[in-house]
């Protein structure tokens, strides 16, 4: 065997050892992204759960309120649809609905006061918040996989990698409400 034989062999090994390592990075980073949209997943299921409830309850004291307790509702279907179909997009949209209902539900159980005093509403009210932080949570670690997977992709030599084994970049999970500027003043007023 002559040198330059050994040489060519020995580059040839390297070059296919280093695709493997950037291979399985991007396996890596898929099997992360999708791990970060099964948390979201969970915590929306577990808020599903308990929406219902809440309606339920509201609904005994809030007799002039079917709109806004019907868009709730209406807002917690889509989600679901979105949810199920993997559809990112149309998920954020359904939440930034829901998420304006739950406001808009809450907003108005100030006007009710024995609604307030209830203990059931309040354990409800209380965990779906606790669910709602657990989603912002979730959602900025499913985004920062998502950022990760997606640079991954469009890095040199891994965009090579990616393309022959077709990965693909993932969509940012945005809501609406997230982009809304805070008024300082009003909450100082």
């Amino acid at each position: 065997m002559s040198l330059t034989f050994i040489l060519i062999l020995a580059a040839l090994l390297i070059a296919a050892l280093y695709a493997a390592l950037i291979y399985n990075n991007l396996v890596r980073l898929k099997h992360t992204l999708a791990k970060a949209w099964s948390n979201i997943d969970v915590a929306l299921k577990q808020r599903h759960d308990e929406l219902p409830k809440l309606v339920a309850v509201c609904k005994r004291y809030m007799q002039h309120e079917q709109e806004t307790l019907t868009r709730v509702v209406e807002a917690r279907g889509a989600v679901l649809d979105a949810q199920h179909a993997g559809r990112v997009r149309a998920l954020g949209r359904a939440e930034t609905e829901l998420r304006a209902g739950l406001d808009r539900l809450l907003a108005l159980a100030e006007n009710y006061p024995d609604l307030k005093a209830d203990r059931a509403f309040q354990q409800l009210s209380q965990r779906i918040s606790q669910l709602e932080d657990t989603i912002a949570d979730r959602r900025e670690l499913y985004n920062d996989s998502v950022n990760l997977n997606n640079m991954r992709l469009e890095q040199f030599p891994d965009v090579f990698i990616a393309r022959l084994f077709n990965f693909r970049p993932a969509e940012l999970l945005e809501f609406q409400d997230a982009r809304k500027d805070v008024d300082i003043a009003k909450l100082f007023a």
